[in-house]
């Protein structure tokens, strides 16, 4: 494709494409990043906690009446409060464990959630309503931009910087930081440990169910919407390097538009751009992009 066979319309729409599925990405890829980085936990449940996140905002809005606005706020408290039961029934006991041990966990886990959910749902998607005041677009002259999309890159970023600045510029981030490195110590000043690291592998399940209400109403709620992404956005976490915060959201929204580019120029390798940078990075630069070296 030459530079003048290029549709300015067509390109910025795989660019917002791209940014669109860039903010779930780095959603997702922060909570990884926020669990593995500070508690050494490799939570493959991840993205079906994103998928349980998009069904408990359906099945709210089908039984109780609770509305896209209301879903927002309830629905990633809802997930995150999972994620503590699950934190304290089944990742504390292995804690001490090879890493590997929580992987096979969590992965079991996300089986059983997505099989449940398969049972009792059927593989098919349901739809949910965008809300009537983000319903619409504006045309900005070389692009049509839909109000719900603008949406969901605005929050993605709000969350996901307050997120980082809470961690990295924030003395509660101090002492995340310093229950990783030391824990005995830091429990020693008084603080307790086993609840810090419960609280915060429950913040990043909860970044998960946002993210599956943020989905909800441009994506088929279904089953296997947690599975599809989940592989992407491991591979985006390695990229960027594995528990680097920053790393995590800025290669989560960086894939997202190269990914969207290469739908434009290069449709036969969309599905696989994602991982051929990743190869390309471990060859290079192991730790990732924004990793430090062990």
């Amino acid at each position: 494709m030459s530079f003048l066979d290029i549709n300015i319309f067509g390109l910025m729409g795989q660019l917002l494409v791209g940014l669109i599925n860039g903010s779930f990405y780095a959603l997702l890829a922060l909570g990884l990043a926020i669990i593995f980085g500070l508690l050494r936990i490799i939570n493959f449940a991840q993205g079906a906690l994103y998928m349980l996140g998009a069904f408990v905002a359906w099945l709210g809005l089908q039984h109780l009446g609770m509305n896209y606005w209301v879903a927002l706020f309830v629905v990633p408290v809802v997930v995150g409060l999972i994620g503590i039961l699950m934190e304290r029934f089944f990742i504390r006991p292995i804690a001490n464990e090879d890493h590997l041990y929580s992987l096979l966990l969590t992965f079991g886990l996300a089986l059983i959630l997505q099989g449940t959910f398969t049972h009792m749902f059927g593989s098919s998607g349901m739809s949910y309503n965008i809300p009537d005041a983000l319903k619409g677009g504006n045309n900005l002259g070389f692009m049509y931009l839909p109000t719900y999309r603008a949406w969901i890159i605005l929050v993605s970023l709000v969350v996901c910087l307050g997120a980082w600045w809470v961690i990295e510029k924030t003395s509660l981030g101090s002492y995340l930081r310093a229950g990783t490195e030391n824990p005995a110590l830091l429990q020693a000043f008084g603080v307790n440990v086993p609840m810090m690291i419960t609280l915060t592998f429950g913040f990043g399940v909860a970044l998960a169910g946002l993210a599956g209400v943020l989905a909800a109403p441009i994506y088929s709620v279904s089953p296997d919407m947690g599975s599809n992404i989940l592989i992407v956005v491991f591979a985006i976490v390695v990229i960027g390097g594995m528990g680097s915060i920053g790393g995590a959201i800025l290669t989560g929204l960086g894939m997202g538009v190269v990914e969207g580019l290469t739908k434009y120029f290069y449709p036969e390798a969309s599905t696989t751009v994602i991982f051929m940078v990743m190869v390309l990075v471990l060859l290079l630069k192991p730790a990732g992009l924004f990793g430090k070296e062990a």
